[in-house]
């Protein structure tokens, strides 16, 4: 075959340090608007970008060249530095070491899509450890808290 084909659906969840609710109403959009940019730069087309305070969900086709290791590095140390050098906040803004990222088939990208949409209204039945936990035991993995 002289042609490689790659859609890899991804959601990515990760956090902010210390799951301090750093990320409000004021600024999120912002903060979000930074992540989506960068994944663009990085050859990865967004889905959608949503989250809480403490925490963002992207969904993202990840670029085939490059690794989702890589990628969420990136993100998160790019976002944090446009995040402090346009002072959005008082305290240094920081995100959580570590991520949690799944494949997404095409068959499920719409509900993972309205989930991440409807995130506001999913936290008021469930917190982000809980959250966290079901992913960790819905995709099989094991984990330890951070």
């Amino acid at each position: 075959m002289p042609h490689s084909f790659n859609k890899i659906w991804i959601h990515a969840i990760w956090a902010t340090k210390n799951r301090q609710e750093l990320i409000d109403f004021s600024i999120e959009k912002q903060v979000y608007e930074y992540i989506r940019e960068e994944l663009i730069d990085f050859g990865c087309p967004v889905r959608i970008i949503n989250g809480m305070p403490d925490h963002v969900h992207a969904l993202f086709l990840l670029n085939p060249q490059k690794s989702i290791a890589d990628v969420i590095k990136q993100i998160k140390g790019s976002s944090s530095h446009s995040i402090n050098g346009e002072n959005l906040m008082l305290e240094k803004f920081a995100w959580q070491t570590g991520y949690a990222a799944y494949s997404v088939s095409e068959f499920q990208l719409e509900a993972v899509y309205n989930y991440i949409k409807n995130q506001k209204q999913h936290h008021l039945k469930k917190n982000s450890q809980d959250e966290y936990d079901e992913f960790i035991k819905l995709h099989g993995l094991n984990s330890s808290h951070d």
